[in-house]
């Protein structure tokens, strides 16, 4: 039997030059977009009417959001990614937000052939010996993996089959090091962020989801937390079939739902009014159960599904919630986690004394010695909580006269950055369902049993006293 002939020379040569070709589309693409931007805050700024100003960063928005759609969806791998990261409300222009959104789960598909061969592979099986029936076709297709519908042999129910695209990883390592690149330049000249650190904690993140046997695990984890002792979860997590996990393929339960953005349209086609009592209280309760699952798992354990983008999130009959894939995880370290205990607090309270030495017990480092207290008190808002001031309907961290630019970050500790993310992007769900709150005051009780536990609470209470029994003999 005659073997397949091996790669050709052109191939080897083909695959060498890919990452060279892949950087050089990055940075000619990049460059316009910034140049745009940059061209059109020169015009504006030679403009006197508000309204033209308005207009002309509206068709800029719309104009660079054309673009960078088309370099996501062009170019895939880790930029698919990026666009779930920056495109959401608080984070990136209306115009943006509308085009990155469409790009969920829109990844070029593994042909079925090679998703066959992958699973027989790994699993060590038939594929007809395994499977009892299975979808050709993928329920999605993300910048990593893809995820088939099936029936294992002898189960009642269906599962999640999720396959990993071959070959992807290299691309993917070669896109976040140019985005590195260009983070460390918007540092120094745009934006008084540390953007670098957080490129560098998204590329930790990006190696371990190409390990599906590290997901299973911390699903595992999080759902045994979340079931401690038997209590409700707010939250359902899939179970795993432990037998049919490799670091390339994972089989789970597959859980029949609703995508969370298309609440809106599938209350619509039941006839019920999306301003109304039902939906209201529908959406109160949804939004309730996902910021409960997160104050348990950021404060309670420090352990966290990392990635909760709208996509990753399901509506299941009786109103209960789904939360899939666990490829990002964070496990905080317990000085952050306390740290963080004691900002939600702090929040709650509006004491900016308490925000101060919170920042500092975390390493977060601002610019400003002695800011406005008024000012540190919305930096931590603007960052750490969902609550929207009043008459605002988004808001942005890089708008100039935004706190983070007031104030200015100068250092910020990598752990905390799926945090900040976490937060964000249950900002940018409370506004999509059109329902402002607070996650600090939700969050109060979890994180005063969590600074209670470690001995801490008492302690910060005797402070707390002595600081207002000296302010009353002043």
């Amino acid at each position: 039997m005659s073997s397949s002939p091996g790669p050709t020379f052109r191939d080897k040569l083909s695959i060498q030059l890919e990452p060279w070709h892949r950087s050089l589309q990055f940075w000619v693409r990049v460059a316009d977009v910034y140049a745009g931007y940059k061209v059109c805050q020169f015009r504006a700024g030679l403009t006197k009417d508000a309204g033209e100003r308005e207009t002309m960063w509206e068709r800029q928005h719309e104009l660079a959001a054309d673009k960078l759609y088309t370099m996501c969806y062009e170019m895939g791998g880790f930029f698919l990614k990026a666009a779930q990261l920056v495109g959401k409300p608080d984070l990136a222009p209306a115009a943006w937000v509308r085009r990155l959104v469409t790009l969920c789960d829109r990844a070029p598909a593994t042909p079925f052939e090679v998703v066959q061969k992958i699973l027989e592979e790994d699993l060590g099986q038939s594929f007809s010996m395994m499977f009892e029936k299975f979808d050709e076709v993928p329920l999605g297709s993300a910048s990593i993996a893809q995820v088939h519908r099936a029936r294992v042999r002898g189960a009642k129910s269906d599962v999640a089959v999720k396959v990993q695209h071959p070959g992807v990883h290299r691309l993917m390592m070669t896109d976040i090091h140019n985005l590195q690149a260009f983070a460390l330049f918007l540092q120094k000249t745009e934006i008084k962020f540390d953007l670098f650190s957080a490129t560098k904690e998204v590329e930790k993140q990006v190696e371990f989801e190409f390990d599906f046997m590290r997901e299973a695990d911390s699903m595992e984890k999080i759902h045994h937390f979340l079931h401690y002792k038997n209590k409700k979860s707010p939250v359902l997590v899939p179970r795993v079939f432990r037998g049919l996990v490799t670091r390339r393929v994972l089989v789970m339960d597959f859980f029949d739902g609703i995508p969370i953005m298309n609440l809106g349209a599938e209350m619509a086609r039941r006839g019920i009014n999306p301003s109304g009592k039902i939906a209201v209280a529908a959406k109160q309760s949804i939004l309730k159960s996902l910021t409960q699952a997160y104050g348990q798992m950021i404060l309670g354990s420090g352990f966290f599904h990392a990635d909760p983008h709208p996509g990753n999130i399901l509506i299941c009959k009786g109103s209960e919630i789904a939360l899939l894939d666990y490829g990002q995880v964070k496990d905080l370290p317990e000085n952050l986690r306390l740290g963080y205990a004691n900002l939600v607090l702090a929040m709650a309270d509006t004491d900016p004394a308490r925000i101060s030495e919170s920042f500092k017990e975390m390493g977060i480092e601002t610019g400003t010695c002695g800011a406005d207290q008024g000012e540190l008190v919305n930096l931590a808002r603007g960052m750490f909580d969902t609550r929207l001031p009043p008459g605002v309907q988004v808001m942005s961290p890089f708008e100039d006269d935004s706190s983070l630019k007031t104030v200015g970050v100068e250092s910020f500790p990598e752990e905390l950055f799926f945090v900040l993310r976490a937060i964000q992007l249950l900002r940018g769900l409370s506004s999509g369902l059109g329902i402002n709150y607070s996650c600090a005051e939700q969050w109060r009780p979890i994180a005063e049993e969590a600074l209670r536990r470690s001995g801490r609470l008492k302690a910060l209470e005797r402070r707390r006293g002595f600081w207002r029994r000296m302010l009353r003999r002043g």
